[in-house]
């Protein structure tokens, strides 16, 4: 699977110390293992010319007072709160000046964000995607990218999870629905 750098976007989403390290609020094992397969799509991606991109989950902890319905911290808990240091990417991820790094408050990264202005300016039609989690903020940002017409690619060893049959059931859904599934060893760039 060769891609067209220029038409093409890594994006790496909610890579972030409250998910991916043992301190976190919402640690998982599966998410952590994510690091280097993200590490290494980023250099991939950098290396070829093409786009990287970055989301980050972020709450301010007023978020939910108002909520109707929607209401991550009644599921969740408190996590990823504003300035926190559990918001912030994993240190072995670190964004150049020029990588868009998108903020977002709910499960989709095209929801109120810069996200899909961004792409349009750009002339990115391809998104591939890692980072976690598979069957949440992944299933539903990528599946957002299909519905608004880019061609989503999960990279199935770059995606975390909290249990592996979480990544299976939104990889296998994703595949059937929306967008495609392949791994690290499947990804190149035409250079």
């Amino acid at each position: 699977m060769s891609l067209d750098p220029d038409a093409t976007a890594v994006v790496i989403v909610d890579m972030q110390n409250g998910f991916c390290h043992p301190d976190g609020s919402l640690y998982a094992p599966g998410s952590e293992e994510a690091i280097g397969g993200c590490v290494e799509l980023v250099g991939r991606a950098r290396e070829a010319g093409a786009s990287v991109i970055y989301t980050r989950d972020v709450h301010p902890p007023e978020q939910f007072e108002d909520a109707h319905y929607y209401d991550e911290f009644e599921r969740w808990g408190e996590h990823v709160l504003e300035g926190s240091w559990e918001a912030e990417l994993v240190e072995e991820l670190d964004p150049r000046e020029d990588e868009l790094v998108v903020v977002k408050h709910t499960y989709d990264a095209f929801h109120r964000t810069e996200l899909e202005g961004w792409l349009e300016s750009h002339g990115i039609d391809n998104l591939v995607f890692g980072g976690t989690l598979a069957n949440v903020c992944v299933l539903h940002t990528a599946g957002s990218a299909g519905l608004r017409d880019y061609r989503p690619l999960l990279v199935e060893d770059a995606i975390g999870f909290i249990e592996a049959d979480d990544r299976k059931y939104a990889l296998d859904h994703a595949g059937w629905l929306f967008g495609e599934v392949t791994t690290l060893n499947e990804v190149s760039f035409d250079c």
